[in-house]
């Protein structure tokens, strides 16, 4: 079921909130339980065959883990260790069938020259993000920080549907000790303006903006996979139509899902925060998914030594925490260069740092030209990294990546040509060239384009509006001062209050948002 499909808007939500509190007069567990089956029958909407599978996921991994809690106890490490390994084990092993099964089989192939076959393996929902929240949970139990939760708070834990689809990845610690609250199970003005004010601007980010900008960016990577040739302007306007489709679309939802949440009285994580501003690689994946990076570093970067053996073992832990980031994403070699780019940048990132802070300990120049310099570079890498992720295969990719630099020329549809008057004999001297059609195609994805890019480098994301009502569990705590601000501070301030003309916009904003659902679309991320 799709956050932004009328089934969840006006059935599923609704019911689902007016039961949890109805039944909360009876107790925490039946309110629980009424969650739980909720979560689940959202989860099973789509395929209902893979309700078992993640009902038999969580059995799996809530004995292990106790088990592991218990061994813990009793100083039975080894015991503890084994049964650790075989959780992880059980884990990858589900998700490396079910994702990747096919992938193997076509890489040996590819490889080998064999003719190996294999049905193809339908992906279940979510599955690689309910695994990252388990495996975290078994080695949680295994260093001794996890308690003893009964079973049916660990199942919400997993199941949450807020969460459950495409994130944040919630951590065992944050959830589990907000379930058994006795506010939650009752209505809350507060609650439901701060939920339903965040769920309407991520509905807004999805339907109205990534969706509507979508429509220019898919046509142009299905031409680089059909094998077409771009022009110019042509790769680079679908290229950046692709990197503002994604963060509209994944904020959007982590947006609906933090909302939705708040709903019934429980904060989520933050997971984006204006990503797009970042100076750096570094700062970038601070802000973009947040509760991703945090797993990565916790359970892999950590885990694999770190920053504690030096640069050079510092360096190698960095690419291959992000080469596998990039696998998880995905199963093809476009996501497994994607994470290897991405591990090349933070290595060269970190590595510039440590020699900039000797060769030029004070600043060159001004605070404003080296912000607009670093923040031109992380960009135009992040969008590099963004065709690979979204391109079909590696010859679409590097089709796009060509056209981008210009090697199939530049040109202008002959409609935009002929209204460019006395420029266009300047532009014609450069060696820009034209073609015939295309001009309304090439007009709407630029102005789209140059549309949405003020409110991602500009305006304040959705958590600064909200952030006197604290609405996840911990803001953004990053240096602000580290960012692209082409407006002053003061310019930047907008916050939500609890008035009738914000009543009023945001009632508008759900309006264009649910008009806008005409063409509902399932998230980008669902895939992953």
């Amino acid at each position: 079921m799709l956050f932004n499909s009328f089934a969840f808007l006006f059935a599923f939500l609704p019911l689902t909130l007016l039961g949890f509190f109805w039944i909360g007069r009876l107790g925490h567990e039946p309110a629980i339980a009424w969650l739980i089956l909720a979560s689940l029958f959202f989860y099973g909407w789509w395929n209902p065959v893979y309700v078992p599978l993640i009902i038999a996921s969580m059995l799996v991994n809530f004995g292990i883990g106790r088990r592991i809690g218990r061994d813990h106890q009793h100083a039975r490490r080894a015991g503890a260790r084994a049964l650790l390994v075989l959780g992880i084990t059980f884990n990858l092993g589900l998700l490396g069938w079910y994702k990747y099964a096919n992938f193997g089989v076509d890489t040996l192939n590819t490889v080998l020259g064999t003719d190996l076959h294999l049905q193809q393996v339908l992906l279940p929902l979510a599955i690689s993000f309910f695994t990252f929240q388990q495996i975290a949970y078994l080695v949680d139990a295994y260093q001794g920080i996890t308690r003893e939760y009964r079973f049916s708070h660990y199942l919400l834990f997993v199941t949450f549907f807020p969460q459950l689809i495409a994130g944040p990845i919630v951590h065992h610690k944050e959830m589990l000790p907000q379930f058994p609250r006795r506010e939650a199970l009752q209505p809350h003005v507060a609650n439901i303006a701060v939920g339903g004010t965040i769920f309407v601007m991520g509905l807004f980010k999805k339907t109205v903006l990534a969706d509507g900008i979508a429509v220019y960016a898919t046509p142009v990577f299905d031409r680089a996979a059909a094998g077409d040739t771009l022009t110019f302007f042509e790769a680079w306007g679908g290229a950046l139509a692709y990197t503002w489709q994604l963060y509209f679309d994944f904020s959007g939802y982590s947006d609906m899902a933090i909302g939705a949440a708040r709903l019934f009285g429980i904060r989520l994580p933050q997971n984006f925060h204006s990503p797009y501003k970042a100076t750096s690689i570094v700062e970038f994946w601070r802000r973009w998914h947040m509760t991703l990076s945090r797993f990565l570093r916790d359970y892999l970067y950590i885990p694999l030594g770190g920053n504690r053996h030096g640069p050079v073992k510092r360096y190698r832990n960095l690419f291959l925490t992000m080469l596998l980031g990039g696998l998880w994403h995905g199963a093809g070699w476009t996501f497994v260069i994607w994470g290897a780019l991405h591990g090349l940048y933070l290595v060269v990132n970190h590595a510039w740092q440590r020699l900039w802070a000797v060769i030029a300990p004070r600043p060159l120049v001004p605070g404003a030209v080296a912000r607009l310099l670093a923040w031109s570079i992380t960009f135009l890498a992040v969008v590099v990294g963004w065709v690979f992720f979204r391109a079909a295969d590696m010859d679409a990719a590097l089709r796009m990546l060509a056209a981008m630099c210009g090697m199939h020329g530049v040109a202008l549809p002959n409609a935009i040509a002929v209204s460019l008057g006395a420029l266009w004999p300047v532009l014609s001297a450069w060696g820009v060239g034209t073609y015939l059609g295309g001009g309304t195609d090439f007009a709407l994805t630029w102005a789209w384009v140059l549309a949405l890019a003020p409110i991602a480098l500009m305006m304040p994301n959705s958590m600064q509006i909200m952030a006197r009502f604290k609405p996840v569990l911990k803001l953004y705590s990053g240096d602000d001062r580290h960012e692209l601000r082409l407006l002053p501070m003061h310019m930047q301030s907008l916050h939500w209050r609890p008035t009738a003309p914000v009543g009023m916009a945001t009632g508008v904003c759900a309006a264009l948002a649910i008009l806008a659902m005409s063409r509902v679309s399932e998230f980008l991320y669902f895939q992953f």
